[in-house]
């Protein structure tokens, strides 16, 4: 289910079930702490409510006790003043005497009985019948007390006798009723459990809207980098290979942002890389498809044509016009046929990553001279050069030896090749027919364009001297690393 959800949804769940974890956790151990205590307390609080209790019921019987003891002075009291009988001596204020002695907050039952044990006067008067009898053990004539339960009701007594000048004239009786008082309740662990489980309980209920709404606040500015992240690499799956994303930290996510940068960057390189390859790769077949169509139709043909023109010109008169014409006709195609011969090594791939700049160069020299006849020496001294700095030399003295052989018909042509501290000097020079360089236009400019072009794009620079009939040398100076990369 949670799956389904986005990631800032389940982050959020992710911290509620989090902080309740932690909240339920702290809540068990408290408890766990917290209970064995409790019901420590409750047993010690058990034993002293028994205790005052017991302590409470010592107290009543005491007070009954003392209460008996004060009625029966009493009522003795008034028999030997008044001499009269005990019912005399009870009909005076010896119940209020007595009431007035009490201690506050009693309401005991007093009852005055003669010796045998009948009732003579009680207070309140409806506690006991007059003429009846007082419980049996009041009635053992000497001091006596204790507590009755009965099936509703539980009371403390005390009975003693009513002394006289003429001995024992009767039994002064109090009962106090313990029903109604009441006694302490234990506390019990309940008040104390609740104080730890109410408040985790209401923590969770919190928990739940503050924890959901700190998920979304906290995890939005990490979700919109992570969803910028998302975002630029559907691009770049898309093919927008130029996608960069804002480093917004140094965290884990910045660091990944970062690298993310740092492979769009290689990509696009490697891409821009393999695009160049492969482009020049395809000019190098196209230039090879070239040079196989020059050399399988347009050189045959004028192979064709040059024997014809040798034949015409054996088989004319000696000096005749057509004679002449052939001749010149023949020399015509003799250059022409030359000039194609160039231009077919120069369209002719060379193979730097194999052999090296000065091998291919060597193999360039040597292949001019074994074709046309034209002797090249070639002084290379080895250089360590960029890979697009040997691939521009090469080009460049390709170029330069191709013009030099269509357009200068030079007798030898010298290649050299040096270091100049942290530059390359290259000088192709010839002794052929020369040309005016200010004047070089139609098809020696073309060429010298190329030339230019190239060693720009390489960061060097060409120089050219030549004069009509005085040949023509070509420097070319550039630098051990092109400038892009330096």
């Amino acid at each position: 289910m949670l799956s389904r959800l986005g990631l800032r949804p389940r982050m959020a769940v992710s911290y509620v079930l989090v902080s309740a974890a932690a909240v339920l956790l702290v809540e068990a151990v408290l408890l766990a702490v917290l209970v064995p205590r409790v019901r420590a307390a409750d047993r010690a609080a058990g034993v002293a409510q028994d205790r005052a209790v017991q302590a409470e019921l010592q107290l009543q019987q005491v007070t009954v006790q003392r209460l008996a003891h004060d009625l029966a002075a009493a009522v003795g009291k008034r028999i030997s003043v008044t001499g009269d009988a005990l019912t005399a001596a009870v009909a005076t204020d010896a119940f209020a005497v007595h009431a007035r002695d009490a201690s506050p907050g009693d309401d005991p039952v007093q009852v005055v009985a003669d010796a045998d044990g009948r009732v003579v006067a009680a207070a309140p008067a409806d506690a006991f019948r007059p003429g009846g009898a007082l419980p049996a053990a009041a009635r053992a004539g000497g001091p006596t007390d204790g507590r009755i339960a009965q099936q509703r009701r539980t009371f403390a007594w005390a009975a003693e006798p009513i002394q006289a000048e003429q001995g024992v004239a009767g039994i002064a009786y109090v009962e106090l009723d313990l029903t109604q008082r009441p006694s302490p309740a234990p506390a019990g662990s309940g008040p104390a459990i609740r104080s730890v489980v109410l408040p985790g309980a209401g923590a969770l209920l919190l928990l739940v809207p503050v924890g959901a709404l700190f998920g979304l606040l906290s995890t939005g500015r990490l979700i919109r980098r992570i969803r910028g992240l998302s975002d630029g690499t559907a691009a770049m799956a898309g093919g927008d290979l130029r996608v960069r994303l804002p480093v917004s930290g140094e965290d884990e996510v910045g660091r990944l942002e970062r690298s993310f940068n740092t492979m769009a960057e290689r990509l696009e390189t490697a891409v821009a890389e393999q695009r160049a390859a492969a482009g020049a790769e395809a000019r190098r077949a196209e230039r090879g498809r070239i040079a196989r169509e020059l050399h399988d139709s347009i050189s045959q043909d004028l192979f064709s044509v040059s024997l014809v023109a040798a034949g015409m010109r054996k088989a004319l008169s000696p000096g005749s016009a057509l004679q002449q014409q052939a001749e010149a006709m023949e020399r015509s195609l003799a250059r022409t046929m030359r000039e194609m011969r160039a231009l077919l090594l120069e369209l002719r791939p060379i193979q730097l990553e194999d052999a090296g700049l000065a091998a291919a160069l060597d193999e360039l020299c040597r292949a001019y001279e074994v074709r046309l006849g034209i002797p090249v020496t070639a002084d290379l001294a080895p250089v360590d050069l960029d890979a697009s700095v040997e691939h521009a030399v090469l080009r460049v003295v390709q170029e330069a030896v191709g013009n030099a052989v269509r357009h200068g018909e030079p007798a030898s042509i010298a290649v050299r090749l040096a270091a100049d501290g942290d530059r390359v000097v290259v000088t192709v020079r010839d002794d052929g027919l020369g040309f005016d360089p200010r004047e070089a236009g139609g098809r020696h400019g073309m060429g010298l364009d190329l030339m230019r072009e190239r060693l720009r794009e390489a960061g060097g620079t060409m120089e050219i001297a030549s004069a009509p009939g005085q040949g023509t040398t070509v420097r070319v100076t550039l630098p051990a690393v092109p400038q892009w990369l330096g």
